[in-house]
């Protein structure tokens, strides 16, 4: 992608209404639009990175037996009614009292299967999806961390029993853990509260950060965590779990997983019969992370004072391609060599901008922050190679010219 063909554009000062860093530096780097409070825009750049996330996360769904899906995010609002749920403010009325923008897709879900499961030989199973979700937040604020509209991807299992629901629990907990960290994030499996979506203790995966809205009660040593809204300890505490000393953190829940029960398999009527031919309850569980919410956390715990650092696996394009002055004419040469790579042209971002000095070149590469800088100029040129520098790190490198692709 050539630069002076992206859809978008950096700004060197803050916004003025937003105090997040991750507010900040995705708007000033052009990967976020906001439209407004807690409703924004994904611009090329953004959309890229949630991309990059989304395909980690259907990977790892995938892996656990997951089937991708779709369903609708207007949704009437019998199916809440069913539940019990339609008068809970969360999600958004429209001009039609029938129907509501969707905040959780539990009764759909559940009201879907109503009609393809009978028996038990046609559990267990799981389907997901990436959703947009409307929610009526009073307190839409900091960036991609707290909004009125986002993608989520949402999954759904069914079970005969609470065992095998249970079992499948785990397999996605172990999939979620891999989720962050492949996103570079180091995530907590915390208890939680159950909240809207079920009476029973759910649990959260959070990630420690001093911004972050939660408080958790951590122990470091063996990882035991609980929100600390239905804590049973206090920092100083002995871990229950290790013993050992438990601390009071900061952080942000990036992800979470549900044990529903009969919740809403009773509120729908949804029954299988057994081997016995008895008629019984599925059991369910609920699994969720919040892309932007994820995109955002990654940011606010990888960033400097130049801009944003992320990750490889999840940074908008593998490789930011600078043109300097008497090196352009290679650059543009060392662009279309890439093509013919396993890194693919759409995966180099190319500064060819003619109007822009070394210095504003270099300052957009830090604050877009992907992992791998390439700068091609007469001096490089004079050495027959191209400077190559790692995001993050201090000293760049020479690498002859011939061989860069190979490197990279």
């Amino acid at each position: 992608m050539r630069f002076t063909k992206l859809f978008t554009r950096t700004t060197k000062e803050n916004p003025a209404d937003e105090v997040s860093i991750n507010a900040q530096l995705l708007e000033r780097g052009g990967f976020v639009y906001k439209n407004s409070a807690g409703i924004y825009t994904y611009m090329p750049l953004g959309f890229r990175v949630l991309e990059k996330i989304r395909g980690i996360i259907r990977e790892e769904m995938n892996s656990v037996g997951g089937q991708e899906m779709s369903m609708p995010a207007l949704i009437d609002k019998k199916y809440y009614e069913a539940a019990g749920r339609a008068d809970i403010k969360v999600g958004f009325k429209t001009g039609d009292d029938n129907f509501i923008l969707g905040w959780s897709h539990e009764e759909i879900i559940t009201a879907m299967a109503g009609r393809y499961v009978s028996s038990y030989q046609d559990l267990p199973f799981s389907v997901y999806q990436f959703q947009t979700k409307f929610r009526n937040e009073a307190r839409a604020k900091s960036g991609l961390l707290r909004g009125r509209e986002f993608l989520m991807k949402d999954m759904y299992s069914f079970h005969t029993n609470e065992s095998d629901m249970l079992d499948y629990y785990e397999k996605v907990r172990h999939a979620y853990q891999r989720i962050f960290e492949r996103c570079g994030l180091k995530a907590y499996y915390t208890l939680a509260a159950g909240g809207d979506f079920t009476a029973s203790n759910t649990h959260e995966f959070q990630v420690l950060t001093p911004v972050g809205e939660d408080t958790i009660f951590l122990c470091p040593k063996c990882s035991y965590a609980v929100n600390k809204e239905i804590a049973d300890v206090k920092m100083g505490d002995p871990c229950p779990k290790c013993g050992d000393e438990i601390v009071e953190e900061k952080s942000i829940e990036v992800g979470n997983i549900f044990p529903l029960g009969t919740k809403y398999s009773e509120a729908l009527n949804l029954h299988f019969t057994d081997e016995n031919g008895e008629k019984k309850f599925i059991i369910m569980g609920c699994y969720g992370i919040g892309l932007g919410r994820v995109m955002g956390t990654i940011v606010e715990i990888f960033h400097d004072a130049s801009g944003i650092t992320w990750p490889e696996s999840v940074a908008p394009f593998k490789a930011h391609l600078i043109a300097l002055p008497g090196g352009e004419a290679e650059a543009e040469k060392l662009y279309e060599t890439l093509h013919g790579t396993r890194f693919a042209l759409h995966d180099v971002l190319y500064d060819d901008r003619k109007d822009k000095s070394a210095g504003e070149k270099f300052a957009d590469a830090d604050l877009i922050g992907i992992s791998l800088r390439l700068v091609v100029s007469k001096k490089t040129l004079e050495k027959g190679s191209v400077e190559v520098k790692k995001r993050g790190e201090k000293e760049a490198q020479l690498v002859d010219l011939t061989s860069i692709s190979d490197m990279i």
